[in-house]
């Protein structure tokens, strides 16, 4: 497991030795008119907000490949860890952002059954802790928050009052993210996603907030729904 600041290292010189970087301003007007024919083609928020989280989902299947060629990163100890090197090094590398990331544990099994519960944490030596901890980090459930302080897929845009949320559906869920209205930068859900798959984590990915629609922080929230078993190829035993 890597420290914290030797992620950040890791994402910087990634970024530094990128030699197939684009215009900030082109890659933003280009995102921006493939948002402009979806909403033309759709007519519908919610169809172009699934739209793009597929196109984002196709880009993260294959951005992964070279994502581990070039980092040469090794296997994460749990998703506490996925949300630093996702930060610190994949931003980094690809959008030359690091996200500020925020985690959270699996919430208790009803019944008070987890690890958590089964000894009083003040009872446990420091490792006995700290592996109690990394179990619940790394169980389904466990998720973790980025939030995005400069987002360049958004840099110069502004949403017409028809694509901001509406008043939220009756029945929806208490503390939901309104998920009426655009989401403009819904690609980057779908790349986490994508690549998260493809490395064997079915996750749950979603905007929480978007200061494009008025709130105060642009929030993405990465959720592990559990883990896929490796497919072994045709062929091999």
């Amino acid at each position: 497991m890597s420290s914290t600041k030797q992620y950040k290292s890791i994402g910087d010189d990634l970024w530094k030795s990128r030699t197939d970087k684009i215009n900030a301003e082109l890659f933003t007007m280009a995102y921006g008119s493939l948002v402009v024919q979806l909403i033309q083609d759709y007519e519908d928020y919610a169809e172009v907000n699934k739209q793009l989280e597929k196109m984002g989902y196709n880009i993260g299947i294959r951005l992964i490949e070279d994502f581990l060629a070039r980092s040469s990163l090794g296997k994460c100890a749990d998703f506490r860890e996925v949300g630093e090197v996702v930060a610190k090094v994949g931003f980094k590398s690809f959008l030359n952002i690091t996200p500020i990331v925020h985690h959270h544990p699996a919430p208790t099994p009803a019944g008070g059954v987890g690890p958590s519960t089964t000894t009083p944490r003040s009872s446990l030596l420091p490792s006995q802790n700290a592996a109690a901890q990394a179990q619940t980090h790394s169980m389904p459930g466990a998720s973790f928050v980025l939030t995005i302080d400069e987002n360049p897929l958004a840099e110069f845009v502004e949403l017409p009052d028809t694509a901001l949320p509406t008043t939220a559906p009756e029945g929806s869920t208490a503390g939901a993210p309104n998920q009426t209205g655009l989401w403009y930068s819904n690609i980057l859900c779908g790349v986490l996603r994508g690549a998260l798959e493809m490395v064997q984590m079915q996750c749950e990915v979603v905007f929480l907030s978007d200061t494009l629609r008025g709130d105060e922080t642009t929030e993405i929230r990465v959720k592990l729904v559990r883990y896929l078993e490796e497919e072994v190829p045709v062929g091999d035993d």
